[in-house]
């Protein structure tokens, strides 16, 4: 294979509500600030204080359950008030330190005033994990109405972008973090219909990249992940509408299942911990294999179409 043939194919791989309605509840009587001491065990987790979005079902919560069993102190925000005190009470019991707060993310006094609730409580922000998100129902673009094309992206891009922005100047003051922002499968493969949350999630990754070289040198890791179909309530929703099942999704995945929460959750806790220390404004595949299939076949359609 001559060295321009190489170079053409390697070109080809390239293309791939208002403040005052806010309830904080508490669930752990022990609001101590952690000292400095219990940063050095489980890799680095242990006595962290975590910050989460969106963690009132699916991914956040069982990330929230993660972190809290490896003995961070996590708080986190949602908009169903009951679910999100479900989910501390619940953390608590199992002997794990958690608070809750009602927070919805489209607004940008709601992030500042949840960002800044955890400050005051804790002390700081170790670790944020911009969870939260929502879907969109099934339909065209020409048939997409602009209502919820903006709820879609208010939530997933404009919330990822409020939160990061009140997220930085706290790890900037306190000289380090990380942040690990929830992208999407969706991000990198166009699927038909869901238009809204497509672009969202490309938004994301963007946002991260661009984060992520503006306060690498400020001792903050900026990175994202991509989930494929993961079994939360969002996916059974999405099921539901498109009228098909886990079975024939499993299909097209090459390890022949759908992923489960807490494996993502996983993820985000190597992520976190003190291991991964020069991966920077990088997006993480976490599809089970699905991009890793979609990519395979578009370097062999770049080794086609420039061959023949």
């Amino acid at each position: 294979m001559s060295d321009l043939t190489r170079r053409r194919i390697l070109a080809g791989i390239g293309t791939t509500g208002v403040a005052s309605a806010i309830a904080v509840t508490t669930v752990q009587a022990n609001t101590q600030k952690p000292t400095s001491a219990e940063t050095d065990n489980n890799n680095g987790i242990a006595g962290k204080v975590v910050l989460i979005t969106g963690a009132t079902s699916g991914i956040g919560e069982a990330t929230a359950r993660a972190f809290a069993q490896q003995g961070a102190i996590v708080h986190f925000c949602g908009r169903r008030e009951n679910l999100g005190e479900k989910v501390a009470q619940s953390i608590t019991a199992a002997g794990g330190r958690a608070s809750y707060q009602k927070a919805d993310v489209r607004q940008e006094q709601d992030v500042k005033l949840f960002i800044d609730t955890c400050v005051a409580k804790y002390g700081r922000i170790d670790i944020a994990f911009n969870n939260a998100g929502i879907e969109s129902k099934p339909a065209t673009v020409a048939e997409r109405t602009l209502a919820d094309w903006l709820d879609v992206i208010t939530t997933n891009a404009t919330g990822t972008f409020l939160s990061m922005k009140h997220e930085i100047p706290v790890m900037l003051k306190q000289k380090g973090g990380v942040i690990i922002n929830n992208a999407s499968v969706s991000a990198h493969v166009g699927f038909a219909t869901i238009a809204p949350y497509s672009a969202s999630k490309h938004a994301v990754i963007s946002l991260t990249k661009v984060a992520a070289l503006e306060y690498a040198d400020k001792n903050i890791r900026i990175n994202s992940i991509s989930p494929g179909a993961v079994d939360t309530p969002m996916l059974r929703r999405a099921l539901a509408a498109w009228k098909t099942d886990f079975e024939t999704v499993a299909q097209d995945y090459p390890i022949k299942r759908i992923v489960k929460a807490d494996e993502i959750a996983r993820i985000v806790l190597w992520l976190s911990s003190a291991d991964p220390t020069c991966i920077i404004g990088t997006d993480i595949d976490v599809t089970g294999g699905y991009l890793t299939k979609k990519f395979f076949f578009s370097i062999i359609w770049h080794a086609i179409i420039n061959f023949v």
